[in-house]
């Protein structure tokens, strides 16, 4: 098409409202969006921010419930940035229906979206955290009596060569020039130094290395073998109902054994938050979280029963340095953990934990961090999950609990309609077959119409108007 043909065809910018297209909704956001407005979001999250948000200075701002909502559509779209997040929200119709904004009215983009959580405490988050959970419990979802806990590895936002000595503040090119000149290279050429590098016992320690980029991530293995920048997510997962009602995030050089207790007291927390009357009583982990020190803890300080699994030990452990409590500790935790209940629950744990993180992280879009510094990766990390507890939730009232898997449904359920309208045709065609030979002709013509109106219709052409 020629430019002149284009600006012959060129016409007023300006359109009225009801000209601009409809969007023709989306099942699985109008659900949630129904679970949303029936628990009352939007008035609580404005009134949470108001104290954030100077009076009537300055440009109107984004609402709090369509910032939340944004991060929703992350968790259940898949994407883990924020401008990927606008830039889908400003895509879809139906988003923007979901977001409650008018058809004239623009997305927020991605940096209204980082100065929003730059201004909001992380106490914002976490409450918001236990709306969703106390949206469960009136429902009669949350249980919290026994929870399992788990953890993984977020990469971070920012690459190994961007460490840098915590001493001297040399990145790792000049460090390691500097041990090939004390070993009598003079002035090694980059070839020269992947070698001696490569040779050399190197081990960076978290104590003497860190990111000049991201001062708060470590240094960790990743599950595939990598060995990248870090933070470490833990989980704890209501095992009657699925739902996680805590979900921190540490140093990723901070093991499992230490975190646990912190873990089940936030877990605590987000059900006394949640107006929940149960009580955590019993805590499932695997063999990361086994020491004498943490199962004395958590039998002590939380007053919990663990079910740890303890790993294989070579030879004899002695206690003759423990703490006293410490050896009854892990001798009670065995014993538990051998029967019947504590293999089951050993068994769900690992079935279910792992599934959080597989939906969180992995369909969800939170493996790889786009933020920067602890305090910011947590909050990301907390409505991701937030996120997750809603699908559960919908999934419970609903059957589906991702856009996703209501396509795979409606398509399973025609599916199962077909199936079963040949298994009707089918066996009334065997029905009129023995009719014919036993019964006299009218009875096979009743079984004939019957036949023809149960048939699919023949395929038709219209206009549509």
């Amino acid at each position: 098409m020629s430019m002149k043909k284009r600006e012959a065809e060129q016409r007023s910018m300006w359109v009225a409202t009801p000209q601009l297209p409809k969007s023709p909704g989306h099942v699985f956001y109008d659900k949630l969006n129904q679970v949303l407005e029936r628990g009352g979001f939007d008035a609580f999250v404005e009134e949470l921010c108001e104290p954030h948000y100077a009076d009537g200075k300055g440009r109107p701002s984004i609402r709090p419930g369509v910032y939340f909502r944004m991060l929703f559509v992350g968790y259940f779209e898949g994407i883990g940035s924020q401008r990927g997040i606008a830039w889908r929200c400003a895509d879809s119709l139906s988003l923007r229906e979901f977001l409650g904004l008018e058809p004239s009215a623009r997305t927020p983009e991605h940096s209204s979206m980082t100065r929003i959580r730059q201004r909001l405490p992380e106490d914002v988050f976490d409450e918001v955290f236990a709306f969703v959970l106390r949206m469960a419990v009136e429902y009669g979802l949350l249980r919290g009596k026994t929870i399992a806990v788990d953890s993984t590895t977020l990469e971070a936002n920012a690459a190994m060569k961007s460490l840098v000595r915590r001493d001297t503040g040399a990145d790792w090119k000049t460090y390691v020039r500097g041990l090939a000149q004390a070993e009598g290279i003079e002035d090694p050429t980059d070839e020269e130094l992947r070698r001696f590098d490569k040779k050399r016992k190197k081990k960076t320690s978290n104590a003497e290395w860190e990111s000049a980029t991201d001062p708060d991530s470590r240094v960790a293995k990743m599950k595939d073998g990598r060995t990248h920048m870090a933070y470490k997510a833990e989980h704890a997962l209501d095992v009657a109902s699925n739902l996680v009602v805590a979900a921190p995030v540490y140093h990723s050089n901070l093991s499992d054994a230490r975190t646990v207790g912190a873990t089940v007291e936030r877990a605590r927390e987000h059900l006394k938050k949640a107006r929940s009357e149960k009580r955590v009583e019993e805590v499932i982990g695997d063999k990361g979280y086994h020491s004498a020190e943490a199962l004395l803890q958590l039998v002590e300080e939380q007053q919990v029963r663990p079910y740890i699994a303890e790993p294989k030990m070579n030879g004899r452990r002695r206690w003759q340095k423990r703490a006293p409590g410490q050896q009854a500790a892990v001798y009670a935790n065995r014993y538990r953990v051998r029967g019947v209940r504590g293999r089951r629950l050993g068994r769900l744990r690992s079935e279910r934990v792992e599934r959080s993180f597989a939906q969180t992280c992995e369909t969800g879009g939170g493996r790889r961090v786009w933020l920067r510094g602890l305090l910011e990766v947590g909050k990301a990390h907390l409505i991701r999950v937030a996120a997750r507890n809603l699908g559960v939730i919908l999934f419970t009232l609903f059957g589906i609990g991702t856009p996703r898997s209501f396509q795979g449904a409606c398509v399973a359920l025609r599916g199962t309609f077909l199936a079963a309208s040949c298994a009707i045709r089918s066996a009334l065609r065997l029905l009129d077959d023995v009719l014919g030979a036993l019964m006299a002709p009218p009875l096979r013509f009743i079984v004939a119409v019957i036949r023809i109106r149960n048939q699919p219709p023949g395929r038709s052409f219209s206009t549509g108007c």
